[in-house]
């Protein structure tokens, strides 16, 4: 029987996580698989050693505040390998967790194979070296990042990016709003502040008095949230309840497809989300913000001109990054509203939201399954 080792830190790599476990079991059903997963992962097959909440932190100040518990996590899961040790161990996403974890598995004659590239490319590029030492192989969701790794001599390959092969390249907005059960002629805007407890904390007000704005001025409007898990879920409720009861908002819970396909216009974190709002071929505002500490040094340390992954996949500002103080309710609604008003502009972006699609198709779960299993059997 083969072993596998698998951490997810969050929502978007448990996704990911339970798609890849999938895939490994087509293959090779006679499989064991161990370490962190979400509930998608754990409904897949994956054992989840701890919870994967101890490791939903962001930012740079926030982690040092958990340290302890990260070190002891990454102690005890260190510990357990290494009296267990698969034959191939699997890190996805988690970069600041899971390299360090990744080099001392690596250390100990375990094969490791990295899935979703961090921003490397956009900032501290110098993590490229310790990522040589940490993987026998890094998986790259997109195109322009394997070529980053290939000049440092990095082993890597592009897999193309599952979502994109999931999510059809025309989506049906109609069949959406029947799976909602929401009415299928009002105006929706969606809002997706997030799935970290801590992105609820900085995005909630934002995005909830920007929507209370956007509905004063057009009564007709109605808004769709949903969240990844029932305490994300409440801590927006309770945001909801302080400033805006009255906003007529549907809530759902793990439905993220459903209201991106469903909603007219979207407003969305950084991070997977834009990247699944393009594919949904939907209009969105990107909104960020952080504790300000947090904030300068990443000015100070982002190299990229762009935090969305649209932009960044087209090289250009295709939508509108409202980052910190530029994240205004006002500022928000604009663009909402720029969007509603000049149905041509959607069309034009929802074109070269195609083409982008369109590049990052692959037969990525074969790709990714095959890579793995080549690793683990080199062991």
């Amino acid at each position: 029987m083969k072993r596998i080792g698998i951490l997810a830190g969050e929502a978007s790599g448990d996704l990911l996580g339970a798609k890849l476990i999938q895939a490994l079991r087509e293959k090779c059903p006679n499989l064991h698989i161990e370490g962190i997963g979400g509930p998608a992962m754990i409904a897949a097959g994956c054992e989840s050693l701890f919870d994967m909440e101890r490791l939903a932190v962001m930012g740079f100040v926030e982690p040092l505040m958990r340290l302890p518990d990260l070190i002891k996590l990454r102690h005890d899961l260190y510990q357990h390998f290494s009296k267990n040790p698969p034959d191939v161990f699997i890190g996805i996403d988690a970069p600041d967790f899971n390299f360090g974890l990744e080099l001392k598995l690596r250390r100990a004659g375990i094969p490791v194979v990295h899935y979703v590239s961090p921003s490397v490319w956009a900032w501290r590029q110098y993590r490229v070296h310790k990522i040589a030492k940490a993987v026998d192989l890094m998986l790259t969701l997109l195109p322009f990042e394997s070529k980053f790794y290939e000049q440092y001599q990095v082993p890597v390959r592009y897999v193309g990016h599952p979502l994109a092969e999931q999510i059809p390249l025309q989506p049906d907005k109609v069949a959406a709003r029947r799976a909602l059960c929401i009415d299928e002629n009002a105006t929706y805007v969606a809002l997706l502040p997030g799935s970290r407890r801590q992105e609820i904390r900085y995005m909630a007000e934002s995005f909830l008095q920007a929507a209370k704005l956007a509905w004063q001025q057009r009564p007709n409007l109605r808004f769709l949230t949903t969240h990844v898990n029932e305490q994300r879920y409440q801590e927006f409720y309770e945001s909801y309840k302080q400033f805006t009861p009255d906003l007529p908002l549907e809530f759902f819970t793990r439905r993220s497809q459903d209201v991106m396909a469903a909603a007219d216009v979207v407003v969305v974190t950084s991070g997977t989300a834009t990247l699944e709002t393009m594919l949904f071929k939907k209009p969105m505002v990107i909104v960020y913000r952080m504790s300000r500490l947090t904030y300068q040094l990443a000015k100070w340390l982002v190299k990229s001109p762009y935090a969305g992954l649209p932009n960044l996949l087209a090289n250009k500002l295709l939508v509108p990054e409202l980052i910190q103080d530029a994240a205004k309710p006002e500022t928000i609604v604009q663009h909402i509203f720029d969007y509603l008003d000049h149905p041509e502009k959607v069309q034009l972006l929802q074109h070269k939201f195609t083409e982008l699609h369109q590049t990052l198709r692959a037969d990525s779960a074969n790709e990714i399954s095959d890579a793995v299993l080549a690793v683990a059997n080199r062991s």
